[in-house]
């Protein structure tokens, strides 16, 4: 995060660091709600703000889209590699919305606490995200935001 600011305020003076501030901002705000939530950590939320300080408002908001796709993906191979705890998943969530048609009544059914829950490693997906947004950049690709 100082490294960005830093970088952006000796380059383009109040300007910079106006950009490189609005960026970490957004980068933190974008993920504040999900780690408040407890769906991801705290780390996480400073990695987009570190992020976003160096790319900007524009480039954290597109990264965090392409953060997003690369999350799902990530999310649904672990989910495919973790059969047991798939076929439980899929199990109560069948019998959830047979509850909720008879019922009208949404009571989401939690998995067992001996069950060995798959655990997701969200930087990868940062990373990932992150790394796509800096290549479409370097190869003249635009975004209209």
């Amino acid at each position: 995060m100082v490294l960005g600011v830093f970088y952006h305020t000796a380059g383009n003076g109040w300007e910079g660091m106006l950009f490189s501030f609005g960026g970490l901002a957004l980068g933190i705000i974008l993920f504040i709600i999900p780690y408040l939530m407890g769906g991801m950590g705290a780390g996480d939320a400073k990695l987009l703000g570190a992020i976003g300080a160096i790319v900007g408002p524009k480039g954290v908001l597109i990264s965090s889209i392409l953060i997003a796709i690369a999350g799902g993906v990530y999310a649904l191979v672990v989910f495919l590699l973790n059969t047991h705890y798939l076929k439980s998943f899929l199990q109560r969530s069948v019998l959830t919305v047979k509850t909720f048609a008879f019922t009208r009544h949404l009571i989401p059914i939690p998995a067992d606490e001996s069950e060995k829950k798959p655990k997701l490693c969200y930087g990868v997906a940062i990373a990932i995200g992150t790394f796509c947004y800096i290549l479409l950049n370097f190869y003249g690709v635009t975004f209209a935001v």
